[in-house]
């Protein structure tokens, strides 16, 4: 079956703006073809010399590189190499290969490219992601990532999460499919700025589509452990929406897993110590993120990012906050990333925090952090001396 682009497919790429006249040079019809070339045999150790591996490798990444090489990997037809199991032909997420249409690289990986794309008429990413033939350890690896990032995206619906579509696997090529998302990811935003310059009122934007985001994840019981601006996505509205949860587990199973996850920038200590953690790790990285907002910075930036676990974890070091942070803000990043995880604050409590705070930015008023961070015994303590107040000054009669 060949797939080739028709009158109606280059309508409907006239009709979206992001296209506009890549429609003729960018993006190619996926076509599904038997190849005629046979599938490159695994070499076995006894028979190949380290060189001759390096070089498979090699082979197979610019097989991998080339679009055209998506002609062979899915192609549906091909069932005497890469035939798709009858439990993943059944799952409700399975992507219609049929209706999808491959375009630009826009960002990589070292196991992955991202794509424009689009799928049944509607602009999207097609994240790609290729499974390593000699390596089986990674393998496993990547392939417990797509199963879990799939599984937890396609029951998340929230306003500030990255919307799932659809997704497909045909080994050794693993697919996922989700809205695309025109500006971005928020590390690029943050790099084109000048240090310091964003407005208290768009920090405050972004950092609430981020927290609102994250509560909502946490309310589903799930932790991202990957949390940082790579991973915020922008739209054509600069909202903010929460992805990539390759890394992500379930609070219940995450002590199943080995190893440290996320990236050392973002980590908390207790993870790059590889003690046991709650979803407290995402608030310490959302803590980063906001000392982000305000700097514009990387954090640790002039450190390698082994340097700045170690500073972290042994030194308990943190990204200088900058003399013209707002008080207010520079509170609830040091309650965020602190050493003591049960210190932190819950995102609800972040949600409610910042929301106050953009009242007060749209009502003239200064920021202070001691009305939206007063702990419940805090307010007891105020309402029985205001009781006791008012019972003194009542006259008593016998």
């Amino acid at each position: 079956m060949i797939i080739e682009f028709n009158s109606s497919l280059i309508n409907i790429v006239r009709t979206h703006a992001f296209f506009g006249s890549m429609a003729s040079s960018c993006f190619h019809a996926l076509r599904l073809r038997r190849s005629k070339s046979k599938p490159i045999a695994e070499p076995s150790s006894s028979s190949k010399t380290r060189q001759d591996r390096s070089e498979m490798e090699n082979m197979e990444r610019r097989r991998f590189d080339s679009l055209e090489s998506w002609s062979m990997i899915l192609d549906s037809e091909n069932v005497e190499t890469w035939e798709a199991s009858k439990e993943d032909q059944q799952e409700e997420w399975n992507a219609d290969l049929s209706q999808l249409f491959i375009g630009n690289k826009f960002a990589s990986g070292a196991y992955s490219r991202i794509y424009r794309g689009i799928y049944k008429q509607r602009a999207v990413a097609v994240k790609m992601v290729r499974v390593p033939i000699q390596d089986e350890d990674k393998r496993d690896v990547l392939e417990q990532q797509f199963k879990s990032e799939v599984a937890l995206l396609s029951r998340l619906f929230h306003p500030n999460i990255v919307q799932f579509i659809a997704a497909c696997k045909k080994p050794p090529v693993y697919c996922i499919i989700t809205e695309y998302m025109s500006q971005g990811n928020l590390r690029m935003y943050l790099n084109k700025k000048e240090p310091y310059s964003l407005s208290t009122e768009t920090i405050l934007r972004l950092a609430l589509d981020i927290s609102r985001g994250m509560e909502y994840l946490h309310s589903q019981g799930v932790i991202h452990r990957d949390l940082k601006s790579n991973n915020l996505l922008l739209n054509d509205e600069m909202r903010v929406k929460v992805a990539d949860f390759g890394t992500s587990c379930l609070e219940t199973r995450c002590r199943e897993t080995k190893g440290n996850m996320g990236t050392y920038r973002w980590m908390a200590p207790e993870m790059i110590k590889g003690k046991p953690y709650t979803r407290k790790v995402d608030v310490y990285s959302f803590g980063i993120v906001l000392w982000e907002l305000t700097t514009s910075l990387l954090p640790f930036q002039g450190m390698t990012p082994v340097q700045a676990a170690f500073a972290v974890a042994d030194k308990n070091e943190r990204p200088p906050l900058p003399a013209s942070c707002q008080p207010a803000l520079a509170h609830l990043i040091k309650r965020c990333w602190s050493a003591n995880p049960s210190k932190r604050p819950d995102f609800s409590d972040i949600v409610c925090a910042l929301e106050k705070y953009d009242e007060c930015v749209k009502e003239g008023l200064p920021l202070t952090h001691h009305s939206p961070l007063v702990s419940g015994n805090a307010i007891l303590q105020r309402l029985k001396a205001c009781a006791s107040t008012i019972s003194s000054s009542i006259p008593v009669h016998a």
